[in-house]
C-alpha cells in the first residue's frame, strides 16, 4: 500500500518565545515492513540551524533552533510510504522459557533485546501489572497466544477516553483508572510483558485515516498512534518482532505506518523542546494518512 503521511503541529505563544530548540522524530522508518520514498519537513519560522541524527534505536530525529522572538511555531512532515503485510511466527515457546532466556546467564550469548525487558521512565515492572496479566500467562503458554490473550484484555477492560489521561500519566495509573488513549494502552500492556521478564517495545505511528470500504473506522486515526512489540526468540540466532495493537485488538497491518521505536513515549515524542518565554500556548495537531493517489487537505499539506 502506497500512503501519504502529513503530520503538521502548530503552537502559538503568549507572549512570544524568544528563543527555542526543538527535537522532532517524525521521519518515517525504512526497514522491512516499510519503504520510505519520500520526506520533507518544513518548519516555519525558518530555524537558524537544522541537523538530522539517528538515535540508539535506529530512529531519524531531527533537531532545529530558533535564536530570535517568535509568536508561534509550525512544523509539516509530509512523507510517501510504501507498506506490507508483517510476516510473523506460527509458533512460539513457551513464555516462561522466553524470559528465561532473556535473563543473564554467565557464558550465554547476548540478545540486544533483552535490554526492552528493563523499567522505562513511564513503564516500571510492578506486581500490579504481573497480577493483571496472569489472566492471559498461564504456565507453557506459548508467548504469542498469550501476548495475544492479553491484548484483546487490555481491549476489552479499558476505555478510550481522552480526556482522563495525558501525556504524562504513569503508566500505573493507567492501570488503575483503566482507562486513556492509545499510549497508556501500549504503556499498560509494556509494564504487563516487561513485569514477567518479556522484551517489549513502544511503537509510535500512524493509522491510515478513512479505512478500506466495508470497513471500521479505527481509534487513533486523525491522530500520531502507538502500540508495542513483543520481542519472539529465534531457535537458533536473532529473533523477531511482533506487532500488537491493544486499542484496536489487531495485528498493525499495511494500513500502519511506523515512525519510531523506543522504551515508552518518551524516547520517542514527535516534538519537543525547551524554550524561553511563551508561558502561555495553545497547541494544534493535524495527522492525515491517506493513500497516495487521494488527495490531502491543502491547508495540511501546504507548509
Amino acid at each position: 500500500m502506497l500512503l501519504r503521511v502529513v503530520h503538521e503541529t502548530a503552537y502559538d505563544y503568549v507572549p512570544m518565545v524568544r528563543t527555542a530548540h526543538h527535537m522532532a522524530h517524525l521521519k518515517p522508518a525504512d526497514n522491512g515492513r516499510q519503504r520510505l520514498l519520500a520526506h520533507r519537513l518544513a518548519i516555519e519560522p525558518q530555524p537558524a540551524r537544522r541537523s538530522e541524527t539517528v538515535d540508539v534505536f535506529g530512529n531519524t530525529r531531527s533537531f532545529f533552533s530558533l535564536p530570535y522572538a517568535h509568536d508561534g511555531l509550525r512544523v509539516v512532515a509530509d512523507s510517501l510510504v510504501s507498506t506490507a503485510p508483517a510476516e510473523e511466527p506460527e509458533t512460539s515457546a513457551p513464555w516462561q522459557e522466553v524470559a528465561e532466556r532473556m535473563r543473564y546467564h554467565r557464558g550465554a550469548s547476548y540478545d540486544a533485546a533483552a535490554e526492552f525487558a528493563f523499567a522505562s521512565p513511564y513503564v516500571p515492572r510492578d506486581s500490579a501489572f504481573t497480577g493483571y496479566a496472569q489472566a492471559s500467562f498461564a504456565t507453557g503458554r506459548p508467548l504469542l497466544e498469550a501476548a495475544r490473550d492479553l491484548m484483546a484484555r487490555i481491549h476489552a477492560d479499558f476505555e478510550y477516553a481522552p480526556a482522563a489521561t495525558d501525556v504524562n500519566t504513569p503508566a500505573l495509573e493507567a492501570l488503575a483508572l483503566r482507562r486513556g488513549v492509545c499510549q497508556d494502552l501500549a504503556h499498560v500492556m509494556l509494564g504487563c510483558l516487561r513485569s514477567l521478564g518479556l522484551p517489549a517495545r513502544y511503537v509510535s505511528g500512524y493509522l491510515m485515516t478513512q479505512p478500506p470500504p466495508g470497513q471500521p473506522r479505527l481509534v487513533g486515526s486523525d491522530a500520531s498512534h502507538a502500540w508495542i512489540s513483543v520481542y519472539v526468540p529465534g531457535a537458533e540466532g536473532a529473533g523477531c518482532w511482533v506487532d500488537m495493537d491493544p486499542t484496536n485488538d489487531r495485528a498493525p497491518g499495511e494500513d500502519y505506518v511506523t515512525l519510531a521505536i523506543g522504551r515508552d513515549y518518551s524516547d520517542v515524542s514527535p516534538v519537543r523542546g525547551v524554550i524561553h518565554g511563551g508561558s502561555h500556548h495553545t497547541l494544534r495537531v493535524a495527522v492525515t494518512v491517506a493513500p497516495a493517489d487521494t488527495d490531502v487537505p491543502e491547508e495540511a499539506a501546504s507548509p
